[in-house]
């Protein structure tokens, strides 16, 4: 099939383009008439000028009809090469995404892989919000600039907590997994993010000095904190609990012949309980939004972006453990004999998987082998040029030493 570009100016008929061309010069095409019958010439001609308006109407419309169409699949190609991009995206910044055959292309994943993508760009913007705001700090800035900064962050997890919310309406277990996350994050996760009261806690030891009052005040909301928290976790483990005696009750039914008909009830039932956990998801949003705006209220406001600051220092060295927690795993590759081209080969291929895989933040330095490497301590991946140039100094060295001297 050939495609017309948007601006080709062609009809599907080349003998209706010469018509068009004849009339348009003003040269029509004499008809064949009776010398004694002017009358019907005269009706031939009004004929002749309909078909050929006719014809150039149709022709007209042809070209708008293929110029859309070339225009729909420029757009189409447009946005397959921007989804291409973002998954790839998504998966330098370590985020799982499931391809067994249990995950069916339905619009919960959809919408959970879209929350994925939105948060590793959601962690880019709070990146660069939080280092603005870091040298508005050093550079003793005013109040006024540092409250608009305070502002555009607070506003920014605003917005994090609803696409969460989006999300777990459409897959609350996604959410409540926590995939976006590298694994040591995971490890900390209570429904689906941080415990407001741990996060109060550090900035009560961290953060000083406070007065007695701000103190106070913290304090209490941290305790206030402790038991919601308790609150939400008691409802989610009785869902739990109920969800797997729901699951439990048909294992020993299954087989027999009124077990179709229960079968499809309890499971019915055990969905519905799946589904109730997004209320509770949303709940634990709620809570730690009101934390940090409770938190700020109490605050100065050089308070509250040291507190920010203090707050997102913390999750990010998590995230840094993790990245050096799986690159454990590159020392052992390093070590295996590199002379050998077939193992090393694998062996760089394991190391970049590794990498790619697990890594969503990295350290400002590694060390492999002795060897200090340094890089960016910012949020991506674990840092493919590093884990490879330490490789490289791996099997130099060893060939330095297998060297004959002399």
């Amino acid at each position: 099939m050939v495609y017309a570009s948007p601006g080709t100016d062609a009809s599907t008929d080349p003998d209706i383009d010469k018509n068009i061309r004849m009339f348009e010069q003003g040269h029509l095409p004499t008809p064949i008439t009776s010398d004694s019958s002017d009358k019907s010439k005269g009706k031939l001609g009004q004929k002749t000028l309909r078909r050929l308006a006719q014809n150039r109407e149709a022709a007209k419309k042809s070209r708008l009809r293929k110029k859309a169409y070339v225009q729909q699949l420029e757009n189409s190609r447009l946005k397959l090469t921007q989804l291409e991009q973002e998954l790839q995206r998504a998966r330098q910044q370590g985020i799982i995404i499931s391809t067994s055959g249990e995950q069916h292309l339905s619009t919960s994943g959809n919408e959970a892989l879209n929350f994925n993508m939105e948060y590793v760009r959601w962690l880019e913007e709070h990146n660069k919000q939080i280092n603005e705001l870091r040298t508005a700090v050093h550079t003793h800035a005013g109040d006024d600039d540092l409250q608009n900064i305070v502002s555009t962050i607070m506003t920014h997890h605003e917005e994090i907590f609803r696409l969460k919310s989006l999300a777990a309406k459409s897959d609350a277990v996604h959410v409540l997994s926590g995939t976006w996350r590298t694994p040591l994050e995971r490890c900390f996760l209570w429904l689906g993010g941080f415990r407001p009261s741990e996060l109060l806690k550090l900035l009560v030891d961290q953060l000083e000095p406070l007065t007695e009052q701000q103190l106070a005040n913290i304090c209490n909301q941290q305790q206030t904190s402790q038991k919601s928290e308790e609150t939400l976790s008691q409802g989610m483990e009785a869902i739990q609990r109920s969800l797997a005696d729901t699951v439990a009750s048909q294992l020993g039914r299954a087989g027999s012949s009124s077990s179709s008909g229960n079968t499809a009830d309890h499971t019915a039932e055990a969905l519905e309980k799946i589904g109730a956990m997004e209320s509770f998801l949303r709940q634990a949003d709620d809570l730690r939004m009101q934390s940090l705006q409770k938190m700020q209220r109490v605050l100065t406001t050089r308070q509250s972006a040291r507190a920010l600051l203090l707050a997102s220092d913390y999750f990010s060295r998590i995230r840094a453990l993790s990245s050096l927690w799986i690159a454990r795993e590159v020392r052992a590759l390093l070590s295996l004999d590199w002379d050998r081209p077939l193992r090393a080969t694998t062996a760089s291929k394991q190391i970049r998987d590794h990498a790619v895989a697990g890594a969503a933040s990295r350290p400002r330095s590694v060390l492999f082998n002795g060897n200090c490497f340094s890089f960016p301590a910012t949020d991506g991946e674990l840092g493919l040029v590093a884990v490879e140039a330490a490789a490289a100094a791996a099997t130099e060295e060893k060939h330095k030493t297998n060297r004959p001297v002399g």
